[in-house]
């Protein structure tokens, strides 16, 4: 696999040579400074390809191999009349990435929110801190903080007990914690969403539910997926994370059957899907190793992270990376054999770029400021393992034969 880390741009504490120095080959980045739906003009590419590679003729060379990720507007998820324009915008980004050798891009399709937990600095038995998502917690937020109307129907009695008891004991402080956690915006933001307005954006969405927002996808890929193909660019959705709907609003990516949906909505090989095994790994209904087999060819990037589901509830945490509810093992397993039969076949894009994804805060990082779960040490901590499992099981496939 190629291995790669993601790198937020001139503001990311981690610096590239922190990542050249973990031996990566690739730089998984994005122009976050853009507003979500204009065009990514060429010169603005050119300007981050050229800051990620100016030092390659000293060093072991980097290079932007993964767009993560070109966002969707929102008027696309809702379908809106505006989406046509922000559609052909989107195009226009596609061409001027290809343009410039950037031919692999992941996007999500989750409504208002990215990612969402309820604590960024959930503490390990050893002392490291990660990310962990706490359903009675994001119960306390939805129903006594944001009070969002009739979000009682969304949880058991139980849950609800539970959180009004927990919220009559929490401090101001720690209900701001919460909030904003829970608010906070895409991955490599500092920002939260204000909570004045946000009920106002879960509002447009009141009369799209699952059905609505499938098609909408379907639409959207049905309209770029085509022109990505003609420029070979690969575009590879990121699952829900987590995979179940919150806040009422609907996820249409956390299952087999979505992606199986997916893939057959416009059933070319440029609709794709970055494989990110700890996002389906929180259902434990979804076959990972199985998804590889079966969607292999669609496959273009993968997140290779665990978490861990706490028993007996909703809630998880992210685990170490070869010890969690992902069987770490048999999905690289599964990837490396894919990477076999696409040599074998003769593909031009033989290996998938790989990163580890939300690594732990840890050691001296644990006195810095980082973006949540993108700290140097942690990611060079799962790189070095997942490295190590890759370089095994390589050895144990040299006489493997996709036929």
């Amino acid at each position: 696999m190629i291995h790669t880390m993601r790198w937020f741009g001139p503001n990311d504490p981690v610096s590239l040579m922190d990542i050249r120095q973990a031996s990566c080959s690739g730089i998984v980045s994005a122009l976050h400074q853009i507003p979500v739906g204009d065009i990514w003009s060429s010169k603005a590419i050119k300007e981050r390809k050229a800051l990620i590679e100016e030092k390659n003729h000293q060093f072991s060379p980097l290079h932007w191999v993964v767009v993560e990720s070109l966002p969707v507007h929102e008027d696309i998820k809702k379908g809106l009349p505006a989406r046509d324009l922000y559609i052909e915008n989107y195009k226009e980004s596609l061409r001027n990435l290809a343009a410039n050798g950037i031919k692999t891009v992941c996007y999500n399709f989750m409504p208002v929110l990215d990612w969402s937990r309820t604590a960024l600095d959930y503490t390990m038995p050893e002392g490291s801190k990660t990310l962990r998502f706490v359903w009675v917690d994001f119960a306390i937020f939805d129903l006594f903080i944001l009070k969002r109307p009739n979000a009682e129907a969304d949880y058991e009695p139980e849950v609800r007990i539970a959180a009004e008891s927990k919220f009559q004991s929490m401090s101001s402080y720690q209900l701001s914690v919460l909030t904003n956690t829970v608010l906070l915006g895409l991955p490599g933001s500092e920002e939260a969403f204000d909570l004045n307005i946000f009920q106002s954006l879960l509002d447009q969405y009141k009369d799209i539910g699952d059905l609505e927002l499938r098609k909408n996808l379907y639409y959207f890929i049905s309209q770029v997926a085509p022109v990505a193909q003609e420029l070979g660019v690969n575009l590879c959705i990121h699952p829900d994370d987590p995979p179940r709907s919150l806040l009422g609003l609907p996820r249409v990516v956390s299952t087999e059957a979505d992606f199986e949906h997916l893939m057959q909505a416009c059933d070319i090989r440029a609709n794709g899907i970055t494989f990110c095994t700890g996002s389906l790994g929180v259902r434990a209904d979804n076959d990972l190793p199985g998804m590889i087999e079966r969607f292999g060819d669609r496959i273009h990037f993968v997140h290779l992270r665990t978490t861990k589901r706490e028993e007996g509830t909703r809630n998880f945490h992210e685990a170490p990376h070869l010890d969690g509810d992902v069987d770490m093992y048999e999905v690289v397993k599964a990837l490396l054999k894919e990477e076999k039969r696409r040599k074998a076949a003769g593909y031009t894009d033989q290996a998938l770029p790989m990163r580890p994804d939300h690594g732990f805060q840890m050691l001296d990082d644990l006195q810095k400021k980082t973006y949540p779960g993108y700290s140097a040490i942690g990611r060079l901590k799962a790189l070095a393992e997942l490295r190590g499992l890759e370089l095994g099981i390589s050895r144990s496939l040299l006489n493997y034969n996709p036929d």
